[in-house]
């Protein structure tokens, strides 16, 4: 089982847990939801009996759902890493303060997305799509080594490989402010670059005292 598998297996866990794991009756027979890619609406949204009212279907574009397919188990990953860091001993207090602020914010903010996504009646992140263009992700190799790491090193690793994490969710969010037509997930790509620009300097200045 690869790491986008195990990640997306973590992400819907997250979402059942948050009381939102119904948007797979959205899904139909469980495969995933058609996209027009000549448009930017998903086809959801012209398909008779869709459920979606006009103004509903146009407060979105297809930007804005990939971001949130993509980010759904992006952030699943940091919460699934920071849990990792939080279950060892000996790693310094900062370090473990850090960790559970990442996992506080993020989180509910697969809560909010997930929420979206079965708003706009599209899978919640379990496409074909999911997995290609999600940068940062840490691969099994990595995540293993982390779980297997102690102490110093354990904080050290975590730090490092959470540096690029933070980096491929800013590129994304980046993306959707770009490209995403929903104000509110611009403003979680807004709220994504600050929080995690502010953490990756954070992160550096604690390498560098290890």
């Amino acid at each position: 089982m690869n790491t986008t598998i195990k990640t997306l297996s973590i992400a819907a866990a997250l979402a059942a847990s948050l009381g939102l794991a119904g948007c797979a009756a959205n899904a139909g027979s469980g495969n995933s939801m058609p996209m027009d890619h000549g448009s930017s609406t998903p086809m959801s949204s012209t398909m008779p009996g869709a459920g979606m009212s006009p103004s509903a279907s146009a407060d979105h574009n297809q930007a804005d759902i990939m971001f949130a397919q993509m980010m759904i188990p992006h952030h699943a990953q940091a919460v699934e890493m920071s849990g990792i860091i939080l279950d060892k001993q000996d790693i310094p207090a900062e370090v473990t303060a850090l960790a559970t602020k990442i996992k506080a914010a993020q989180a509910p903010e697969i809560e909010q997305m997930t929420g979206w996504l079965q708003g706009w009646n599209v899978p919640t992140g379990m496409s074909d799509h999911t997995g290609h263009g999600m940068t940062g992700m840490v691969d099994d190799a990595g995540i293993d080594k982390l779980r297997s790491a102690t102490g110093t090193d354990a904080a050290r690793l975590f730090l490092q490989q959470m540096i690029g994490h933070h980096e491929g969710a800013i590129d994304m969010a980046q993306q959707e402010i770009s490209a995403g037509k929903s104000p509110e997930a611009v403003k979680l790509g807004h709220d994504i670059v600050d929080a995690q620009r502010a953490e990756i300097t954070q992160m550096k200045e604690l390498l560098a005292t290890l």
